[in-house]
């Protein structure tokens, strides 16, 4: 069968093809079209980020980009090109060595070219008859994936969600239905001070208690603190929430000794391990996760150490019947008489109806690296942190946070701060970030810690997770540091 959207004879695309589906036919062209705009973007941008702050971006995106809903349409081509481009010269481009402000890693090209073929199919998640082959991928993949954190387990399985905050809520949604089976006290949760805000979030929309916070001296949970704690709460189901890997500066909870503590009162463990999940992948970094095992369920996600397009968040549950709380019959969907007849149920695989079919780039990118791939690419940017912490130290006009290094983060602050007092410090670090954020040169990160004496200081961050970082690029980032330091005044 053709496609009446391409010409025979010049391949092209029709002015009217606008509407037409995203056959293969149709897709070739205007790939090609959003292709040029990326590299046309990402030359007029030239470094990590535009340059000129945020109401010049604007302007200039807005420009781009207009009219959004003209009276008739301006084609595909030029539509495409007109967003693709705005967007590209626009964009905080983590592909950049230099963008190293968050837990936001620069997708691998295997994974973007699969996720064009989720949206082109267009699977919705819900149902077997909207997605059947995806249905069967998304199985296997977080067999496999359940498989990275419980291996040994009988029965582990885990699920696909938008990202972490979408795990910790269904982790303490499952929680928090198993406390109501026991009929008594409703679920108290307990959090380090250390803990990501989606925790005491979804706390708060299931309806829960507040959670307890536990003091996290050094930047990680006390189990001595926990063990306190565990003993106040005594008297109620309890769910203590680790974390393996935390978003200032990518620590991780004594894990065995929480999981014992946990244990001893009774309590059930998660872990959120959105940040370090991925070190599972690595027999040499595994063990820095030692008695993750032990939880009852984990995050972790691949759109941070994974290198996936947003979204590909995954939960991990202990037993697959832990998921059964997810149940849910809609007669359109998922009816008895269907199920009855073999047909597989999706609905209880989410707390979402439609479901974009995310597994698809996991599955790529996890089938084209390997194990062994996704472990060298992962220790490379745990070696690479540890190469710019020990630059840093190296370092006479900069100075590193005293402490470990965190599993691929970095802080650090001018030397030059250190001589003035805490605000004035404070000032000259988020001046010298800002400064490089509006000259487009590089995207550092900015994290409130405690310093050696105890004191909060503002530190730039660093979260490397660029694959194919080099030493050079990191030089060249603290030159850049450096020199910012001895010429922008605190404002």
């Amino acid at each position: 069968m053709t496609d009446a959207s391409r010409t025979p004879d010049a391949g092209t695309v029709r002015a009217d093809a606008v509407a037409d589906p995203a056959t293969p036919y149709a897709l070739r062209r205007l790939t090609s079209v959003a292709l040029d705009a990326l590299a046309d973007g990402a030359a007029a941008r030239g470094g990590p980020l535009p340059a000129g702050g945020p109401e010049q971006v604007a302007a200039r995106t807005r420009a781009l980009c207009a009219p959004v809903l003209p009276e008739e349409g301006l084609g595909a081509e030029d539509a495409v090109y007109g967003v693709a481009r705005a967007a590209a010269e626009g964009a905080a481009d983590p592909s950049d060595p230099h963008c190293v402000a968050h837990l936001h890693c620069p997708p691998l090209a295997v994974a973007a070219a699969a996720d064009l073929v989720a949206s082109a199919l267009n699977p919705s998640m819900d149902s077997w008859d909207q997605a059947p082959a995806a249905a069967v991928i998304e199985e296997e993949v977080t067999a496999a994936l359940a498989q990275l954190v419980y291996a040994g387990r009988p029965d582990p399985d885990a699920v696909v969600t938008s990202g972490g905050t979408e795990s910790n809520l269904v982790a303490l949604l499952l929680a928090r239905e198993r406390a109501r089976a026991t009929g008594g006290r409703p679920l108290q949760v307990l959090v380090g001070a250390n803990a990501h805000h989606s925790v005491r979030r979804a706390a708060w929309m299931l309806g829960l208690p507040t959670p307890v916070v536990v003091d996290c001296p050094g930047g990680r949970m006390s189990p001595a603190a926990l063990d306190r704690a565990l003993a106040e709460a005594a008297g109620g189901p309890a769910l203590v929430v680790a974390t393996a890997g935390t978003t200032d500066e990518g620590l991780i909870d004594p894990l065995p000794e929480l999981a014992a503590v946990a244990r001893e009162h009774g309590a059930e463990l998660h872990v959120d391990a959105a940040y370090g999940g991925p070190l599972l992948f690595s027999e040499r970094l595994a063990p820095r996760l030692a008695g993750i095992e032990h939880a009852v369920s984990v995050t972790y996600d691949l759109h941070k150490l994974g290198w996936q397009p947003v979204a590909a968040g995954v939960l991990a549950v202990a037993d697959a019947a832990l998921l059964e709380p997810l149940a849910l019959t809609a007669d359109y969907l998922n009816a008895d008489d269907d199920t009855e007849a073999g047909l597989p149920d999706l609905l209880g695989r989410s707390i979402r109806t439609s479901r974009r079919p995310d597994v698809l780039k996991i599955a790529a990118t996890l089938r084209a690296l390997g194990r062994r791939g996704m472990a060298r690419t992962v220790e490379h940017c745990v070696d690479t942190a540890a190469e710019f912490a020990r630059a840093v130290d190296e370092h006479p006009a900069l100075r590193r946070r005293p402490g470990d290094v965190g599993i691929s983060t970095v802080l650090f602050r001018p030397a030059a701060a250190d001589a003035l007092d805490d605000e004035a410090g404070d000032a000259l670090v988020a001046a010298v970030r800002r400064e490089l954020l509006a000259e487009g040169r590089a995207v550092l990160g900015r994290a409130l810690v405690a310093d050696g004496d105890g004191r909060q200081r503002l530190w730039l961050k660093v979260t490397l997770l660029h694959p194919r970082s080099t030493a050079a690029d990191l030089d060249a980032l603290l030159k850049l540091v450096a020199e910012r330091a001895e010429g922008p005044s605190p404002a």
